[in-house]
């Protein structure tokens, strides 16, 4: 049996389990057959779209976990085709197992895939022509030294590696390589714009004080998860550093929320020491994007604490951008209100939030198990009250209403 046929034959398997069965068969590769049926099975869940290509090759499993998912990868395409209007020329300096490049690709005349692993560069000579990416080049290099050297871009692509020589995650843009801000002078005179994905563990603040061209920020979730910060930088105009910081930020995760960082600033949130009908969680991109004031001007909201990000109301706001509750009950930490509270309920969804105590020892203290039906939030309220709050996920038949 060949390398290719074990694949076919066992594509939908567990790569555990298979380990053992490739043990029977001395002639193959094991390695590179694990790492094919892996890899395979990891783009099925990422980027469903290309699964199914026939004859893809797949890197190492760092690789795979490190490229972009299809919604992900999507709204990059979105973006470009929506912000950038001549789209000659585009680079991915950092092209990666290449799904970006292959969503964002078919956008321009020319596009060059640069990365500087060889085996990664072999790869998307391969892969890139069944993904229908449009690649001019691939070659491989260092992002710096090409763009020294190439012709005027209308777009460059950077996804700098957030691990350092020792394989560890890295958190500060310093950290990333390649160093955006090191290229900066090269970006300005080489492109008109420049689309940046870092990790969304970086402080948005701090980036945009080291990055003065961006003119949009994105943060890009996914079933409640932050999965990317995107930069866009424009060089084709100079900010103002005395001007009001009017950047963008964009914030999707099933739905489009967009504030400019001014009108945060000059947002006012009233607080209140009453929990209303409903209850309302931001959603991650929210709250990594820093939209804490603006939803309560936005949607007509009470914020329960300047720092538990939690809101309410007596009027249900369907188009709030995270989870909406129906409130059920609320009690203060005494233990006569806590018993009353908890009343035979076994199992709950807890939250904490600007709150001291961890959900661990409230579950013990409340002895009450993860799930159910019913979601708790332990939070602060505007007096500085300590407050437990019983709610429901309002019903797809209330939404629509």
């Amino acid at each position: 049996m060949t390398a290719d046929e074990f694949i076919r034959l066992h594509a939908d398997e567990p790569v555990e389990q298979l380990a053992f069965r490739l043990q029977q068969h001395k002639e193959i590769d094991a390695a590179y057959v694990l790492r094919q049926i892996e890899g395979r099975q990891r783009m099925a869940r990422k980027v469903p779209s290309l699964a199914q290509v026939d004859g893809l090759r797949f890197p190492m499993r760092l690789s795979m976990e490190q490229c972009s998912g299809e919604v992900a990868a999507r709204y990059k395409a979105d973006l470009v085709a929506r912000r950038i209007g001549s789209r000659r020329c585009m680079a991915d300096l950092t092209g990666g197992f290449g799904i970006d490049f292959a969503f964002l690709s078919p956008l321009f005349d020319e596009a060059h895939y640069v990365e500087r692993q060889d085996e990664l560069v072999e790869l998307a000579a391969h892969n890139l022509p069944l993904m229908d990416a449009r690649a001019t080049t691939v070659e491989q290099g260092e992002a710096a030294e090409w763009l020294a050297r190439a012709e005027q871009l209308d777009l460059v692509f950077l996804d700098p590696a957030r691990r350092d020589e020792a394989g560890r995650k890295v958190v500060l843009l310093d950290d990333c390589e390649p160093n955006v801000k090191d290229l900066l002078p090269l970006l300005r005179r080489k492109c008109r714009y420049a689309l940046v994905k870092l990790s969304p563990m970086l402080d948005i603040a701090s980036c945009l004080q080291s990055l003065p061209a961006v003119a949009e920020v994105h943060v890009v979730a996914e079933k409640g998860e932050c999965k990317e910060l995107l930069l866009l930088l424009d060089f084709t105009t100079d900010k103002d550093p005395d001007f009001p910081d009017e950047t963008v930020v964009f914030c999707h995760d099933g739905f489009d929320f967009r504030f400019t960082r001014m009108e945060e600033a000059q947002a006012v949130a009233p607080g209140t020491d009453r929990v209303m009908r409903y209850l309302y969680e931001p959603s991650a991109a929210l709250l990594k994007a820093g939209a804490f004031k603006v939803v309560v001007a936005r949607y007509g909201l009470l914020k329960l604490h300047p720092e538990s990000h939690l809101y309410t109301s007596d009027e249900l706001v369907n188009d709030f951008p995270g989870r909406r509750f129906r409130v059920l009950r609320t009690s203060r930490f005494a233990k006569p209100q806590l018993r009353a509270f908890v009343d035979g309920v076994k199992r709950a969804n807890l939250t904490v939030r600007n709150f001291p105590g961890t959900v661990a020892a409230l579950r013990k203290r409340l002895r009450v198990a993860e799930g159910g039906e019913e979601y708790w939030f332990a939070t602060t309220l505007n007096d500085q009250t300590h407050v437990l709050i019983a709610c429901e996920k309002v019903s797809p038949i209330e939404k629509m209403v």
